[in-house]
């Protein structure tokens, strides 16, 4: 797992071939506003999370936050538990993000 600022992770992400975002927060917390093209996982719905993260495929890239990035970061580590090779959370979470969100 890496632990990326905000210009590392956009780079990182835009410059994979094979990459997807994924938000752990809740859907109350994601309806306020997201990252484009990001998936919803609720990381706080275990059960869920861990069926929706076995359906991933396990060679691509994950950028992944949160509100403040402890969230994803715990994501992470399930994540690289799971056997995924590259997850990448966005150390300071949404609430410092300089990129575009959509509501």
């Amino acid at each position: 797992m890496k632990n990326l600022n905000n210009t590392d992770w956009k780079l990182g992400y835009e410059n994979s071939d094979a990459a997807a975002i994924i938000d752990v927060r809740t859907p109350d917390e994601y309806a306020e506003g997201f990252i484009p093209n990001s998936k919803l996982i609720n990381i706080q719905n275990p059960a869920g999370f861990t069926a929706e993260v076995k359906k991933l495929d396990k060679d691509k890239s994950y950028y992944i936050y949160c509100r403040s990035g402890r969230r994803s970061e715990m994501a992470c580590q399930v994540m690289e538990n799971m056997g995924f090779k590259d997850v990448n959370n966005l150390a300071t979470g949404i609430i410092e993000w300089d990129g575009d969100i959509e509501k």
